[in-house]
């Protein structure tokens, strides 16, 4: 989701800047503007002295002003952010026995994971994404079921298999998963 909205914002501010940036350069090169836009002419300011001073005697104007740069501000903020913050886990750390401890590449876990998960019975495909920290992961696992598995026993296979062999092979005490399925399209079958 972050992506999306990246994209969105960047193209609204990307279109502003280029259209206001675009007619200011038009109107300094002496290039005629509509009438409504507010600059037009080389000499010319963007806000007069009338309009600067126009709100500055109204009580609310102020509080507005600081209110909204207040807004921007943390909406800025939180953009950036969710810039730094990372959907998947990197790596997690593995307890050696020697009190240094090992990293262990988040990706390959989740393709180990997902290719064991992809083994059991009446699985199609798995998708696998460790999120949480490094210490404490967790997965969060799609299933894609064939038409004739059972839910109950993939997701036991799943949980008595694939996220027992993870959880003991990085010495983790609990590897907490959140697990959605998903039937695989099929045409319907003809009984007779």
């Amino acid at each position: 989701m972050i992506g999306t909205v990246n994209r969105v914002l960047l193209a609204l501010a990307g279109l502003v800047l280029l259209v206001v940036g675009g007619a200011v350069l038009a109107t300094g090169l002496g290039v005629s503007v509509p009438s409504w836009w507010p600059f037009d002419g080389k000499d010319d300011v963007l806000l007069s002295q009338g309009d600067r001073d126009r709100w500055r005697d109204e009580g609310w104007w102020w509080p507005a002003v600081i209110a909204g740069l207040a807004v921007l501000v943390v909406l800025a903020l939180w953009w950036l952010l969710a810039q730094l913050r990372r959907g998947r886990l990197a790596e997690v750390l593995v307890d050696s026995g020697d009190g240094q401890g090992a990293l262990l590449r988040g990706r390959a876990m989740e393709g180990v994971l997902g290719s064991e998960a992809r083994t059991l019975d009446g699985v199609s495909d798995a998708k696998v994404m460790l999120t949480g920290r490094r210490t404490a992961p967790q997965a969060r696992i799609r299933l894609l079921l064939e038409p004739h598995a059972a839910p109950d026993q993939a997701l036991r296979g799943l949980a008595d298999e694939a996220l027992a062999h993870a959880r003991t092979s990085a010495g983790l005490d609990e590897l907490p998963a959140e697990v959605r399925l998903k039937a695989v399209k099929h045409r319907a079958e003809r009984v007779s």
